[in-house]
């Protein structure tokens, strides 16, 4: 990045110094491609204007689709997977306005006024004015964050590596429908140790685990234009209906 600031440039590492309290940038991504386990001293507002994302941290893994962003705290390790082509459009918050946010990763609702003033801080120089346009865009922007709702689109691990390895093959194919007594035998515990254990590092039953996955798949493959009936097949449902009604249910 130029010593003036005016240059954009789509290395992360150049936006996490800066002196300004936000720092936007957009970077393209193709299909298949990822980051890479990192982390930033800035929080990060991990946004795509086009495409499908699936971000994981030791924690939980999260579906990030378009209208919506995911907040991922200062120092947070992760790593991020384009499931489609991504236009991606992130924004750096400085760490001290960064706690006042969450500590926490989550996934929230991209306001149509959150949007327009990440896409307007593009426009801005680096090092804007923080008395002009662009100091009013990154407070602005700061602000509908901290009040965003939250999505219920978090997939929590287990900390378990056996347990974390099956939801591994989940994540990469929603449809594999094996039964409890298959995934017990392919993590090579017992079924009471599988759901037991389970539940308690996630909270939740393997089976609403499971289901919460399908849905979020299939939630984001309709955002990206899928059919239903395609959809469905994808995540290992016979019908757009079934799934349908699965979803309504979760």
């Amino acid at each position: 990045m130029s010593q003036t600031g005016q240059t954009r440039s789509t290395n992360r590492d150049d936006y996490q110094d800066i002196d300004r309290a936000v720092g936007a940038m957009a970077k393209e991504f193709a299909a298949g491609s990822t980051t890479g386990m990192h982390s930033h001293p800035r929080g990060q507002l991990l946004h795509a204007a086009k495409g499908l994302m699936m971000a994981r941290t030791a924690e939980g893994a999260w579906i990030v689709p378009p209208r919506y962003a995911l907040w991922i705290p200062p120092e947070t390790q992760h790593t991020v997977e384009m499931k489609t082509a991504v236009a991606m459009r992130t924004v750096y918050i400085r760490a001290a306005e960064a706690r006042a946010i969450s500590g926490k990763c989550k996934v929230i609702a991209v306001s149509p006024l959150l949007r327009e003033a990440i896409l307007a801080l593009l426009e801005e120089p680096v090092l804007y004015d923080e008395a002009g346009r662009g100091g009013v865009l990154a407070k602005l922007a700061i602000d509908e964050i901290e009040r965003a709702a939250s999505a219920e689109f978090e997939l929590p691990l287990p900390a378990d590596k056996r347990l974390a390895a099956l939801c591994e093959l989940l994540i990469e194919n929603p449809s594999l429908a094996l039964g409890l007594d298959a995934w017990a035998d392919k993590a090579s515990v017992s079924r009471r140790t599988l759901t037991r254990r389970f539940r308690t590092e996630t909270g939740l039953s393997f089976g609403t685990w499971r289901r919460r996955l399908r849905a979020l798949s299939a939630a984001a493959l309709l955002s990206e234009g899928s059919k239903v009936e395609g959809a469905a097949r994808q995540v290992g449902y016979r019908s757009g209906s079934a799934l349908l009604a699965m979803m309504r249910r979760s």
